[in-house]
């Protein structure tokens, strides 16, 4: 009921696209073959002759594009295989009998592998099967004993042992993997009896409404999004329903009753039609909602490969599509059909032929108020063709619509055009990437970049990057990156070539790491190629610790110190010195002013003894008699006789270290004071300084040892009465001050007595030194005993305007009213003269 041309061959309410006739060149097709596809368009493994045991006669192992061009074959060498299948980032799995999965890359090379545990091993694999889920890539496996193993993600290997199916004495007739709530479960079939496995119980279910005429299931699938669930029974019904078992979508009678070689679902999402597909050696079944089938004969041996929305069917010659004709190519395409897009499409056919019924179309759909919706599934059925010409067709058919509609937003009709583009050229036979418009959008543009970068196909995914506009990090600068590092892994070329290339390529792409690529370089065995490629990298920090990594010092040393970063450089020295001798560590530095300096500066807080032994290593005498200076407060006397020796040792060649030895001379005289004061008198001095000293000895009365060290180290006489009168002030010996005020007259003069005895407030004491005071601070002192009168006196004999403004400002208008007005006369006078 629909009408199609070319390459596409409708199945009742389904269509079979023509994608490829396959490249490879089997001389048996797929007999014999363990076959795996990948899904979205993926790669195609084939394992030859995988029944063979003897040395003589290898299985082969051959993975091809989906158009059947040869990506990589090898010999296989390891144990017997039971399983293959792709991840979902198109690495290869293959799973022994042994239970060992081997991991390889689209290209045949082996990345690694891991077991399923050793009750696998011990028990042998039965069966397995490779699914995806929420977490990852898992692998289920059946063993001899009959248990199931599980692995949700291989990337983080957690293997769960599931129950026990009760009853079960050989292998089940069927099972699958299901995932629900992002938990993976098993469905096994035992004879009519179903179960489901996770990880803590075995639940016995029952499908509603399964035909009473089945003894047993024979086959089952899970479909794509694991929400729908197809059964097969010994009686040839296939029932479908949910996969939760709770709704019943329909049942059909296939009326074949031998087990089928596979089953899949082909359901479009939000589709409303349950259809899955049965095949035989030679023919294939789809059943749905009706309960008639739809036949269709295979000429060769064929695999069926379950996709979003529908099956891919491949044999020896052929790779098809079979899917649901999608409901905007259905209402358009349709014999007879009256929807606006149809009618939008003959519009633009009669006007292409200069016809009048171009005009009375279009009136039709304008009369409904549907242009809009015409364009609308113009565009959307475009999307779901594979024939370039069909796509134009319709288009063109939505382009010549838009014309007559002044607001339609045109990002829907843009945005389909660039994603036909860019369809139609993964689809090219030389790429073989069959992917439909709906995986498109599931798959993202930014994964379908990785996978073209996976399978080296550098310059398109430039092109796709630039014609889809995508950001430069997440585009071009990524897929050169991916690039690069494929190129400096080629061991045809030279390091200078390749540098070059590299160089000349990256130049203008913004945001990558040359780190990144030389490491890849390294890794590959080129050293010199990695540290030419270190010197396109800007930033220090990504040269620096690879360079550490090569066992290239000097020269991580070097660049560190250029970046100017001081935390990059203590990193480098602290590797050095961990990976080096200490006497070529040393001599390293002394290469490196700037290290030394940092390493120096490190020392003086982490490591004093090594500083010590640098300055000996550089007969920097002057650094070593600070160093000795130093420590002699944390080592006291002993110390001081070193710095006394050392300094002595050299004094005669430097005149600088004069001052040390007075110095050190001075402060050893002082140490044995203080423990010879300390034992004699049981005061804690040793290690105080000469004015802590003397503060000490003064506060707890020991004046005449304090008058000692005041002589003996010609302290000034200043600094020593302000010590003492602070002191005795701070005692409260005020008889002792007093007696210290007459012994002879004070360099410090005798404001500072009032102002001791003030701040410790004794106003008696203070006025006994009053009289003492200076011309020039008596009004001050005056003023500090709260003495206005006298204060007054002192200011107005020596008449001066500050001081008496000063007094003016201290008195109380109420009880000094007489005492102001006589400064105010004095102050007038003051100012006249």
């Amino acid at each position: 009921f629909v009408a199609y041309r070319g390459q596409t061959e409708l199945l009742g309410p389904l269509r079979k696209i023509e994608l490829y006739e396959m490249g490879w060149n089997l001389k048996d097709g797929l007999r014999e073959c363990l076959v795996a596809a990948a899904p979205y368009g993926g790669p195609i493994a084939l394992l030859k002759g995988h029944y063979r045991r003897s040395p003589s006669a290898r299985p082969q192992l051959e993975i091809y594009s989906s158009s059947g061009l040869p990506l990589a074959s090898f010999p296989w060498k390891s144990g017997v295989v039971k399983q293959l299948g792709w991840t979902v980032s198109d690495d290869l799995l293959c799973v022994q009998e042994d239970g060992t999965v081997l991991v390889y890359d689209l290209w045949g090379g082996f990345k690694r592998h891991f077991s399923m545990g050793n009750e696998v091993s011990q028990s042998q694999v039965l069966e397995t099967k490779i699914f995806h889920s929420p977490y990852g890539t898992g692998v289920a496996i059946l063993t001899g004993a009959l248990r199931f193993t599980l692995a949700t993600n291989i990337d983080d290997i957690k293997l769960r042992r599931l129950p026990e199916v009760p009853g079960l004495q050989e292998a089940p007739s069927c099972w699958a993997v299901l995932t629900q709530d992002r938990q993976s479960k098993v469905l096994v079939a035992n004879g009519s009896q179903l179960f489901i496995l996770d990880n803590t119980a075995c639940t016995p279910v029952t499908p509603p409404g399964l035909s009473p005429q089945a003894s047993s299931i024979v086959h089952m699938c899970v479909s794509f999004s694991y929400k729908y669930l197809a059964l097969l029974t010994d009686s040839g019904h296939v029932w479908m329903g949910t996969s939760n078992l709770k709704e019943k979508l329909s049942e059909v009678d296939t009326k074949i009753k031998t087990p089928p070689k596979q089953m899949a679902w082909c359901r479009r999402p939000k589709s409303q039609q349950p259809s899955a597909v049965v095949m035989w050696d030679g023919l294939l079944i789809v059943v749905g909602e009706c309960k008639e089938t739809i036949q269709y004969h295979l000429d060769d041996d064929s695999v069926l490969v379950p996709e979003l929305d529908g099956v891919r069917i491949i044999s020896g010659t052929h790779h098809e599509l079979l899917q649901e004709v999608p409901g905007a190519c259905e209402e358009i395409f349709k014999i007879a059909s009256m929807a606006p897009g149809a009618l939008l499409l003959e519009a633009h056919k009669e006007y292409e032929k200069e016809s009048q019924k171009a005009d009375e179309y279009l009136r039709e759909i304008k009369e409904q108020s549907l242009l809009s919706e015409a364009v609308r599934q113009c565009v959307e059925a475009a999307g779901h063709e594979h024939e370039p010409e069909t796509q134009k067709t319709l288009l063109r058919a939505a382009s010549f619509g838009k014309c007559f509609l002044s607001n339609f937003p045109p990002e829907q009709f843009v945005s389909m055009c660039r994603d036909l583009r860019v369809l139609n050229a993964v689809r090219d036979y030389t790429v073989g990437i069959p992917l439909t418009h709906t995986q498109f959008k599931q798959m993202t543009v930014q994964v379908l970049i990785d996978r073209l970068v996976y399978r080296k196909l550098y310059p398109l995914a430039i092109e796709v990057c630039r014609y889809l506009k995508t950001p430069e990090y997440q585009g071009v600068s990524r897929v050169l990156k991916h690039w690069a590092c494929y190129k400096v892994q080629q061991k045809e070329e030279s390091d200078e070539v390749i540098a070059k290339a590299v160089s000349v390529k990256l130049a203008d792409a913004a945001g990558i790491s040359y780190s990144e690529i030389a490491t890849k370089a390294y890794e590959s065995g080129r050293t010199e190629l990695a540290i030419k490629l270190l010197e396109f990298e800007p930033r220090s920090g990504e040269q620096v610790p690879l360079l550490l990594k090569m066992k290239k010092s000097p020269l991580a040393l070097s660049k560190a110190i250029e970046s100017g970063d001081t935390d990059l450089v203590y990193t480098v020295v602290m590797y050095l010195k961990n990976e080096l001798n200490r006497g070529d560590f040393f001599m390293m530095l002394r290469n490196q002013p700037v290290a030394l300096s940092l390493y120096k500066q490190f020392c003086k807080h982490q490591e004093q003894d090594t500083l010590k032994d640098l300055f000996n290593q550089d007969d920097d005498h002057e650094e070593l008699g600070n160093f000795y200076v130093k420590a002699s407060y944390k080592d006291q006397v002993a110390a001081w006789v070193r710095v006394h020796c050392q300094c002595t040792q050299n004094i005669t060649s430097v005149n600088y270290f004069f001052l040390f030895s007075q110095t050190t001379e001075d402060e050893m005289r002082l140490l044995r004071f203080q423990r010879k004061l300390e034992e004699e008198k049981g005061e804690q001095l040793v290690g105080f300084s000469l004015h802590d000293t003397m503060t000490t000895l003064l506060s707890v009365g020991l004046h005449k040892h304090a008058e000692q060290l005041y002589k003996d180290f010609r302290v000034p006489d200043k600094r020593f009465w302000w010590l003492k009168l602070k002191a005795l002030a701070e005692k409260e010996d005020w008889e002792e001050l007093e007696k210290f005020g007459k012994t002879k007259k004070s360099p410090v003069g005798y404001l500072p007595f009032v102002e001791v005895c003030i701040k410790h407030h004794n106003k008696y004491e203070a006025k006994k030194y009053v009289s003492k005071v200076t011309p020039e601070q008596k009004v001050k002192a005056h003023l500090a005993v709260g003495d206005m009168e006298g204060a007054a006196e002192a200011a107005i004999e020596r008449r001066n305007e500050s001081e008496i403004s000063t007094v003016l400002s201290r008195c109380s208008a109420t009880t000094d009213h007489l005492l102001m007005e006589r400064l105010n006369r004095a102050k007038a006078t003051a100012v006249k003269k």
